[in-house]
């Protein structure tokens, strides 16, 4: 095995796992407050995906990239995916906050059904593979013999500079120290005068605004949509969110990037079709050696 080989897996499990921590970190914040795993995550971003697909359609003539509409398309685009998040919360998770966990992820489930039939019904959607209205270029720079386009890096830094802000928020600020407050003791929260239904709403617009960046981002590369495209990437996201630390915002990030790379990697190594055994395998030798995941810490459970 050369390693001409194997870093130019390694770099491109970099891009894939841009996708997995923006989603994952979604994942994380919600079960970080709520301790819900929240199985509608992924269909956040499929619907967010539909909206930038029929957005960019209306404004591009061809299939020529105007960046100035992916930026305003890609913003308008993460609004409409954190108000998404926000109305599920208001309408399905809010009223079961009292009710039992299983009841919770049941209720996630039934809104990822909700979202996947929506699009599915929805006419101009429904159940075909869509192209997506405009094909980035494929310029960009070598290394070692591999191209790279300037997309990908794009990627890479839009999914850092979101993480990196979402950490500064949930660590260096007022909101973010309520975050924690209400993760920690949601009761104890409420009595110190925290608005705990605001809180945890913003929580969710954060998540879904980081899921329609991911949407766009992966839209872009993949050049398709389709109505199950939330299934997958929403297992995966939560398998890097559990791999990392779930509950832990650097944790999920750090999850992500390493799921990522460990599918670049296995696909180079045994094939695509054995890609995600080799990647899940990796997860179940982590949890096994460390059961809170790489940056998870291991707490008290809350009575």
């Amino acid at each position: 095995m050369s390693w001409n080989v194997v870093v130019p897996d390694i770099v491109a499990g970099l891009f894939l796992g841009a996708f997995f921590a923006l989603i994952a970190v979604g994942y994380s914040m919600v079960y970080g407050i709520l301790r819900l795993i929240n199985f509608a995550h992924g269909d956040f971003y499929m619907v967010a995906a539909f909206v930038s697909y029929t957005l960019l359609a209306l404004v591009t003539v061809g299939t020529q990239v105007n960046w100035g509409n992916v930026i305003w398309v890609g913003v308008v685009t993460m609004l409409a995916a954190g108000v998404l998040a926000v109305v599920a919360e208001r309408l399905v998770y809010r009223p079961m906050r009292r009710a039992a966990v299983l009841s919770l992820m049941i209720a996630a489930l039934g809104v990822s059904q909700i979202l996947e039939n929506g699009v599915l019904n929805t006419p101009g959607w429904g159940s075909n593979y869509l192209p997506f209205p405009v094909t980035p270029p494929g310029n960009g720079f070598d290394v070692a013999s591999v191209h790279y386009t300037w997309l990908q890096v794009a990627i890479v830094l839009t999914a850092a500079v979101l993480v990196l802000a979402v950490h500064f928020i949930v660590n260096h600020t007022m909101l973010g120290t309520a975050m924690r407050a209400v993760a920690q003791d949601r009761v104890a929260a409420t009595l110190m005068g925290v608005n705990t239904d605001r809180v945890i709403s913003l929580v969710f617009f954060i998540g879904g605004a980081l899921a329609g960046a991911a949407a766009v981002t992966a839209s872009l590369y993949y050049g398709q949509i389709n109505y199950l495209m939330g299934f997958s990437i929403g297992l995966q996201a939560f398998t890097a969110a559990v791999l990392g630390g779930i509950g832990n915002v650097a944790g999920a990030a750090v999850g992500g990037l390493l799921l990522g790379i460990l599918e670049s990697v296995g696909t180079g190594l045994v094939g695509a079709q054995w890609a995600l055994m080799f990647a899940f395998g990796a997860l179940v030798l982590t949890l096994w050696l460390r059961p809170t995941g790489l940056l998870g810490e291991r707490v008290g459970q809350r009575v």
